[in-house]
């Protein structure tokens, strides 16, 4: 859970940036949200969720 939440808000904060620096519109934004909206209700929604975690997990274990 706080994977997810922690990507949506990334994901807010660069909407919100792209839109103030006019690089979209506020049109095409909705569009993209309303389209993450039903891509999460639909039967994908476990596949990507898989690959965005194995993509964590990858981030994580990076030692420095």
């Amino acid at each position: 859970m706080a994977i997810s939440l922690s990507v949506v808000v990334l994901l807010a904060v660069i909407l919100v940036v792209l839109m103030r620096g006019g690089s979209i519109k506020a049109g095409p934004a909705i569009v993209a949200m309303l389209f993450g909206f039903f891509l999460a209700s639909s039967g994908m929604a476990p596949s990507i969720q898989r690959f965005l975690n194995s993509i964590a997990e990858m981030i994580n274990s990076i030692k420095f």
